[in-house]
């Protein structure tokens, strides 16, 4: 038996802050003690954790790690160790690989490379296609995450457009259904318009203006009016707008309802206003629209409309995003950064650390029914994160640890700092080195 005991913290969990100790035992939180408490134990190594603060690990339900097929950008050990970095101890990943997940065979392959690579727990995405309904009806609820739809066309073009498709999909999936909400016919209207106008040398200003408003509506109301018709476990990725808020419900809590939504760290960070300085960097499907979505959006997380904080993790070299607006590809890397930027946030008044924990930690695991993680319960997985609030740094490329070796936040400061970063009792992170000898494991699903 291998035992672990933090001391002296101060646990952010389930509503409150308090002064805390946790005894360890073979990754399992076997006790939680008070401050004042003082058990007689002989535990294999100590933390104090005085001054630190101690988050659940956080969950991050949308990444793209580009393994296989696709390893120049990224790979499932690279990104998975700039997660565990940045507090992530548990990712969902997304089907848009090469091959494309969209068989169970393909997917478990998937499975396979992170058992050898992954230092970071995961899971992996189906993804939806025209014909694949008989694959998505073979899935596993308690193995699986969930079922992707591209509902938009984006990096590795896996739309689905087919409504009667889509009824089925709705209809039959055994598991919840994740959906990238853009409009193609809408897309394809206004990039016609603007090409007309400006031709190949389009100033990367106007992709909000061509990943509009009216295209995510359009295409999040249509995927909403799905799910109440089949009764679907509908999960909408990376909100863009502040029309789009009106769909969702904040009358009952997360876990209980069959209709959430999340948002990105990179919307809640920057406007439109960015796109001058830092142009393709910051090229992201849905596109980074008005400060007023921005402000819109993070309320919306406050007031419970919106129940996830991720990252859309979206990893390309800098020679692909440096380029021309219609050459430069969209997204970018996130997760060593997205648990460190809410804390600015935080820092700001603009967001607290019960909520940054509820939409980053318990909340995934509610909604995603994510067996025994998520919160830090004795009995329950030992997936944590030591932060020190108080302690600036600032990013570079150079630190970022993307094998993309850039970062959006690049000249940014951050005045909070991760530590430690335990994931099922081990410590695989301990500042800015890196246990490499224990793997992650796959999660597993109470469904």
């Amino acid at each position: 038996m291998y035992s672990l005991y933090i001391k002296n913290a101060t646990i952010v969990n389930e509503e409150g802050l308090f002064l805390g100790n946790i005894n360890i035992v073979d990754g399992i939180i076997n006790k939680i003690y008070s401050a004042n408490d003082s058990p007689k134990l002989n535990p294999d190594k100590v933390i104090d954790a005085e001054g630190k603060y101690l988050f659940p690990g956080i969950i991050d339900d949308q990444v793209h790690f580009r393994e296989p097929g696709l390893t120049h950008k990224a790979e499932i050990y690279t990104e998975s160790k700039a997660a565990v970095a940045g507090g992530i101890t548990s990712f969902m990943e997304m089907p848009n690989t090469k091959p494309q997940a969209t068989t169970i065979e393909v997917l478990e392959e998937k499975y396979k490379i992170a058992s050898k690579k992954s230092l970071a727990n995961y899971s992996f995405y189906l993804g939806a296609t025209n014909e694949n309904i008989d694959e998505i009806k073979k899935l596993n609820p308690k193995a699986i995450c969930g079922l992707k739809v591209f509902m938009g066309s984006s990096t590795g073009n896996m739309l689905v457009d087919d409504e009667k498709a889509l009824s089925q999909i709705f209809r039959d999936s055994p598991v919840l259904i994740a959906t990238h909400c853009e409009d193609e016919k809408t897309i394809i209207e206004n990039t016609e318009k603007y090409k007309k106008e400006f031709g190949e040398d389009l100033p990367i200003k106007y992709h909000p203006l061509i990943r509009s408003e009216e295209a995510c509506y359009i295409s999040s109301s249509f995927a909403v009016e799905l799910a109440k018709k089949y009764n679907s476990r509908l999960h909408i990725l990376h909100l863009s707008t502040a029309k789009e808020l009106e769909l969702f419900d904040n009358s009952i809590s997360s876990k209980d309802k069959r209709i959430t939504a999340e948002v990105c760290v990179h919307h809640l960070w920057f406007s439109e206003e960015d796109y001058d300085k830092y142009g393709t960097r910051i090229k992201w499907n849905p596109a980074i629209k008005k400060k007023s979505d921005r402000d819109a959006l993070l309320e919306g997380l406050k007031n419970n409309k919106i129940d996830v904080i991720a990252t859309d993790h979206a990893p390309h070299t800098f020679e692909e995003k440096d380029n021309s607006y219609f050459k430069a590809p969209s997204g970018g890397p996130l997760v060593q950064h997205s648990l460190v930027a809410m804390l600015e946030l935080y820092h700001q008044n603009k967001i607290s650390l019960i909520e940054i924990v509820n939409k980053m930690c318990h909340t995934p695991a509610d909604i995603f029914q994510v067996a025994k993680r998520g919160y830090i319960k004795e009995g329950y997985f030992a997936d944590l994160v030591l932060v020190d609030l108080n302690d600036p740094w600032t990013v570079t490329d150079e630190n970022s640890l993307y094998k993309c070796k850039w970062s959006p936040f690049s000249g940014q400061s951050f005045r909070s700092k991760i530590t430690h970063t335990i994931i099922n009792g081990n410590i695989v992170y301990e500042n800015g080195v890196f246990n490499e000898t224990i793997k992650g494991q796959r999660l597993v699903f109470d469904r």
